[in-house]
Parts: C-alpha cells; structure tokens; sequence
C-alpha cells in the first residue's frame, strides 16, 4: 500500500476516542472517519476529533471506497454482524477483544476472510506491546529457572455496566476480563491445556460476575486464573521457577516486570517504555500485515484467537452461561454441544456440571465495549473499551 492507511473507527464510545487520539499520533496511518449507529453521535464524535468523514450508519461507512481498514469497537454481541459487514465490502478490519461470543463466529469469520482476502486481527494489545517480548526474553535467559507454574488476576468494579450485566450484550466477567488471564497464560505457557477446571458466581441474569479457572498442560504445567467484575484487583501475573519468580504488574498493559531469585532476593527489574495510549502498537502491525499483503498478524494469530474463544466456550458450557444471541442465530447448539465447544485435544473433565437489541446497543455504545484499559486507567481511573 502507498502512502497513509486510512483507517476508519466503528463506534463512538471511550475506547474508540482513544483509537481516534492514537491514530493521530502514529506514523503511516491517518484517522480518515467514523460511523455510529445515529447521525448526532458521530457527528459529534468526528469533531471532537478532528475526524474528516462520518457516517451515522455502520453501512455507509464500509461503503466509502476509500476506508482501507475498520476498527471495530463496538460491544461484544454485535462483533460478528459488524465485522461481516466491513468484510462483504472489502475492507479490512482491526476488532476489539473478545474478538466474538464463540469460537465458531470466529471460524466463520475467519473463513469469509480468507476468502476475501482481507487481514481480520483481534485487537488484544498486551501481545503487540514491547514489554511482551521482553517477558518472553526474560524466560528465554533460564533467570528463574523452569517456570512450571503461573498466577494471574484482573478485577475491576463494573458489575452495574450494562455490557457486563446483560446477557444479550454478551456479558459476564469472563469475555471482557477473564480473556485477558487466559491470553497471559497463554503467552507464557502456550496452548497444550488438557484440562481446565472452572467456577464463577452469577448476578440475576444468569452472567458471571467473578471466574476462578485453573488449567493444566500437558507437560505438567498449572495456570491459576481469577477475573471480577466485582472487586478490584492488583491486575498482577506472577510466574514460578525452579529458581526464582517473575513478578508482572499489571497483565492488561505491563508496567513493569521484576526478577526475583529463589531467597526472594529482587535481581532486576524492567520498566514499561514510553507509550502514546498503547494502542499503536497493534495499528503499526496492521499497517506491516497491510503492507506485506499478510491475512493475520503474527503476534495474534487467528490460531491464538480460536484457541482462547475455544477454552471460554468450554468455560461457559461447564457453568451454563448463555447468550441470547447464540440461540437466535443457532451457534448455540453448535458451539455449546457439540465436540468443537471443548478444546481441542482437551480431554476437559467438567467440575460444574435484533430490535430490542439494538436499541440496547445504542444506548450502550456511549460506553461500550470491555475493559481493555485506557492508558487513564492504567493510571488508575477506570475507562470502558469497546
């Protein structure tokens, strides 16, 4: 591609400003428009941004010829609808965790990419960061020894957020934070789980307010997971060794990485470079996929991606959580009975045995999408992304 990626943003809630600030700082890329599901709302967002083009539909915007990539922000439930849409019009696109309800949209998704040949990414940014490479250095070096265990937790007060509360927003801790412990263990340990073990607690609409999940690897290996919606948490990953331990703070977006030897001695400690939002990361490599004519981008496969979608499916199924949706589109039989909802080669033992929607999007999208964290809240406010 020559020149500047324009790239256009599909949602106006907080997540999709920070998109919007970002691309204004990152090299190669040019925030070209934004599209909203009512005219006011994108009118205003383009100016509060400084944005060239809106549309107050999410069809007008695919259908400018001169959009080459769609970040979609918009709540879990409408991912597949609006990522299908952007592809039928052949534009690429940059979505936001968790990147679908279920591991079958995601297949689907996939394939009609492939067939279009278009680049489809999931927009999980702490694989795109330097500070993961760092960690995978850090392990690299044998400074802790064998790692063999992992403990990680992320926990914010959101419970009232109607995309947590609601099930046919696809709600629940599990999808907007639960994918985040899931993705730490599986940088750190890969994807060889053979079983996983799972528990959550539930508001009054049947979704999961607080998740412990334990994997087991293959080769022994254990990951200890929790996620809230209720409490908050210190959002730190820890990683046990022979001889030593890495200490993460903050598994959302790594602040700092410290190295401790087996007399719980601190070695070295490794301090988050300087971000802009922490967002361009994953924009610079779309622009590198876009530029390269790649279909995926190597730090979030579309195999990563099906792997996490595919342990929660699992997750859900052992402990009932459903989304509307699911049933409406007939995924549920698919994805939560059938052999392709358990991991695959998992021999997983189970311990715990669109108006009206629409409208409940809109309302929601002033604040939508996950708690994939600003970089205020990094800081210690607490912002939605999506």
């Amino acid at each position: 591609m020559f020149g500047r990626t324009r790239v256009a943003i599909m949602g106006t809630g907080k997540i999709a400003g920070v998109m919007a600030q970002t691309l204004k700082n990152t090299k190669g890329v040019t925030c070209y428009a934004v599209g909203s599901r009512t005219e006011n709302k994108a009118r205003e967002f383009a100016s509060r941004y400084g944005i060239k083009r809106h549309f107050g539909s999410y069809e007008s915007l695919v259908a400018d010829p001169k959009v080459d990539l769609v970040y979609v922000a918009t709540p879990h439930s409408e991912h597949f609808e609006n990522v299908k849409l952007a592809l039928l019009n052949g534009k690429h696109v940059l979505c936001e965790k968790a990147f679908m309800l279920n591991e079958e949209q995601a297949k689907n998704i996939f394939k009609l990419a492939e067939e279009k040949n278009l680049l489809v990414v999931e927009a999980m940014w702490v694989r795109f960061m330097p500070m993961r490479n760092k960690l995978m250095e850090i392990l690299a070096s044998g400074v802790i020894g064998e790692p063999t265990m992992l403990t990680a937790n992320l926990g914010y007060n959101i419970a009232a957020k109607e995309r947590i509360a609601k099930p046919e927003l696809g709600g629940g801790a599990l999808l907007d934070l639960g994918v985040y412990v899931l993705n730490f263990a599986s940088m750190v340990f890969g994807d060889d789980v053979t079983d996983i073990v799972s528990m959550c607690s539930f508001n009054n609409f049947g979704m999961d307010l607080h998740d412990s999940i334990t994997l087991r690897y293959r080769d022994g290996k254990m990951a200890v997971l929790n996620a809230s919606a209720l409490s908050v948490s210190d959002r730190s990953g820890v990683i046990y060794g022979s001889k030593g331990y890495i200490v993460v703070d903050n598994i959302n977006n790594f602040e700092g990485i410290t190295v401790y030897d087996s007399n719980h001695k601190k070695v070295a400690y490794y301090k988050r470079p300087k971000q802009k939002t922490g967002y361009e990361y994953e924009v610079e490599a779309c622009v590198r996929a876009l530029n390269e004519k790649w279909l995926e981008c190597p730090e979030m496969p579309h195999s990563e991606t099906l792997k996490i979608l595919n342990m929660m499916d699992f997750i859900r199924k052992t402990n009932g959580i459903n989304f509307p949706i699911e049933k409406d589109s007939a995924l549920q039989e698919q994805v939560i009975s059938s052999d392709s909802s358990e991991p695959e080669a998992l021999e997983c033992r189970e311990e715990n045995e669109k108006d009206s929607l629409q409208e409940t999007v809109s309302d929601t999208e002033a604040g939508e999408g996950a708690s994939e964290i600003t970089a205020e809240e990094n800081m210690g406010a607490i912002e939605d992304k999506e």
